[in-house]
């Protein structure tokens, strides 16, 4: 079902970004290497700082190992990307590393070309727009911050992660975001590449739209029965304001 021929009375919209916003290809083939390069280190000479610290009690707790050295929690890491598993401590370490490449200039975020253009005509329309990804809050952030078109970080109203709101299939997460933002969960929008994601958020009483880009990894997936574009400008909202 495409959204050609939909419009969405939506008060806001929340973003996926793998997939959704951004090729999948560039998180998986720059931004996992850059970071697995650095883990060592991080792991190494800055595991006192608080943020390091509870990233590795989690890694200790979800393998069962408590005294887990550097190097066993480095080898963890390593293979829990190469399965390509959404752990909140893999996400919160591989964040802190990709901050900081952003800020240093080494990194520069990837937007599919009718992404940036749409979300700045929503903003100016009033409507909010809110992130939800498997990445870190901190890791978002640098994203939105450090992009081809600059700073977009004012475009965007929260930032949301497994984290702070909960695994992305679970409809619980969702209701959380909602009442977070204090949105009635019906004029919530979300965007995503994922079947799972959708559906929960469906659940949660959300509007949904599955974006289909060919090449990325879900694309022969679909996204079931949700409206579905390859675009966002196909995607026509309208706030309280304007409908």
């Amino acid at each position: 079902m495409s959204v050609r021929n939909a419009r969405f009375d939506v008060d806001a919209v929340v973003l996926d970004i793998e997939g959704t916003t951004s090729a999948t290809g560039f998180v998986v083939d720059v931004l996992y290497p850059y970071a697995r390069e650095r883990f060592g280190a991080l792991l190494a000479t800055r595991g006192q700082e608080p943020e390091v610290a509870r990233a590795v009690a989690q890694v200790r707790a979800e393998i069962g190992e408590p005294d887990a050295d550097a190097g066993r929690v480095e080898k963890v890491l390593g293979e829990w990307i190469d399965e390509d598993r959404k752990a909140t401590p893999l996400k919160t370490l591989q964040g802190i590393l990709w901050a900081e490449g952003f800020a240093r200039g080494e990194l520069v975020s990837h937007f599919y070309p009718d992404v940036i253009p749409v979300l700045r005509r929503w903003h100016a329309q009033g409507l909010r727009l809110y992130v939800y990804s498997s990445g870190s809050v901190a890791a978002q952030r640098a994203w939105f911050a450090h992009t081809p078109e600059g700073d977009l970080l004012g475009l965007v109203s929260g930032l949301y992660d497994t984290e702070n709101a909960g695994p992305k299939q679970q409809p619980d997460s969702y209701r959380a975001i909602a009442a977070h933002t204090g949105d009635s969960p019906g004029r919530l929008l979300f965007l995503s590449d994922r079947p799972g994601e959708l559906d929960a958020a469906r659940a949660a009483g959300w509007r949904t739209v599955g974006v289909r880009r060919a090449g990325e990894p879900y694309f022969a997936a679909g996204v079931g029965d949700h409206p579905q574009t390859a675009d966002f400008s196909e995607i026509s909202l309208a706030t309280r304001s304007s409908s």
